[in-house]
């Protein structure tokens, strides 16, 4: 089944997620692994939330909370966006929460992800952009086997200066 396993789920963003997007959403540690440069206000979350309901084929994205089952907690979020459909491609962003982390959520969630992009969407490629110095994710999708096809060289601004990224990569292997 898409989506689900016995260990997680990954569901759509309910109006109950406005704290945890609210805390996630506005730790500056957290914005320069993706594209926040400022903090979000709850009513600007309460109007993305009102707002997901579109489909990935209109709006090009699509973002799903990771729910571990155990105990129904909501543990991160998965992030499709940048839908190429002509070139049937999709970016991926991956976040799990620093309290959950280590415990084999992010694998799941790519898992998951992976079956979704490749067997329900039909697409041919899901990639993401990593940083360098971020070990944690470059070895986990260097243990899931996606190739590192790339370096962006000084791709974004960190408080410690300019670093580099590494695009990684999986094909849909029939």
């Amino acid at each position: 089944m898409y989506l689900e396993n016995e260990k997680i789920k990954l569901r759509a963003v309910e109006p109950e997620d406005l704290d945890l997007l609210y805390d996630w959403e506005n730790k500056p540690e957290l914005w320069s692994v993706g594209n926040t440069r400022q903090p979000y206000s709850r009513f600007a979350l309460k109007q993305y939330i009102s707002q997901v309901d579109q489909n990935i084929y209109e709006s090009g994205q699509l973002r799903l909370m990771i729910q571990e089952k155990a105990e129904g907690k909501t543990v991160g979020t998965v992030d499709l966006f940048d839908l190429d459909l002509y070139n049937g491609r999709i970016a991926l962003g991956l976040f799990v929460d620093k309290v959950w982390q280590g415990k084999g959520f992010a694998k799941e969630a790519l898992h998951l992800t992976e079956d979704y992009v490749f067997g329900f969407l039909k697409l041919h490629q899901l990639y993401c952009h990593i940083s360098e110095k971020n070990t944690a994710s470059r070895r986990l999708f260097e243990k899931e086997q996606y190739e590192a096809n790339g370096i962006l060289k000084n791709w974004i601004k960190t408080s410690e200066g300019y670093e580099n990224i590494i695009v990684f990569q999986r094909f849909f292997q029939p």
